[in-house]
């Protein structure tokens, strides 16, 4: 559900802009991300950094795209956002006690893992390399293909490309899970 809930504002981009145009659909995605940010903090009683980072960057970009009418600028969304987070990721690399990735997947795992600080470091870079790599492919693709190729590389590409790395972290950290006693 939380997958969901993550991609709602990328989903509905992906249907104004198949019914509607790219106007429409920046002012959707726009909407639905502030929407999101919103009821976050309504729910969580916090900010969801991550969320707020996104919504900054589509206002700004979404909103250079509808005031110039140039489609390029909510194009390039998607690997600022992948490029700040991979900055993000870097700096607590050099400058903290604990990598971002392993920050935010601690609270998941709830100490039913003990995953080595190396691995976490390691982890933490192969995001960092992931998030630049997956940015600069949406520009190749926002710059020589159609719109149409790009909202479904940004809906389908994006989606997948995120979706089958956590898939591989997952894996490779499922080594690191305890396993309890049945008998306790």
């Amino acid at each position: 559900m939380q997958l969901f809930y993550e991609i709602l504002p990328v989903f509905l981009f992906f249907l104004a802009f198949k019914f509607y145009d790219i106007y429409v659909a920046t002012v959707v995605g726009i909407a639905a991300t502030m929407i999101q940010v919103i009821a976050t903090r309504a729910v969580t009683g916090t900010w969801d950094r991550k969320q707020v980072i996104t919504m900054c960057v589509f206002l700004l970009f979404g909103g250079m795209t509808l005031y110039f009418h140039d489609p390029i600028f909510v194009k390039w969304k998607p690997t600022i956002v992948f490029w700040i987070f991979s900055v993000a990721i870097v700096i607590t690399q050099i400058f903290t006690r604990k990598p971002l990735m392993q920050r935010m997947m601690e609270s998941a795992l709830q100490e039913s893992a003990i995953i080595p600080q190396k691995v976490w470091r390691l982890l933490n870079m192969i995001w960092a390399l992931f998030f630049v790599l997956l940015g600069g492919v949406n520009l190749y693709v926002a710059y020589y293909l159609s719109n149409d190729a790009w909202v479904n590389f940004k809906f389908y590409g994006i989606t997948s490309a995120l979706l089958v790395f956590s898939v591989f972290q997952a894996l490779y950290l499922s080594r690191y899970l305890e396993t309890k006693d049945p008998g306790i």
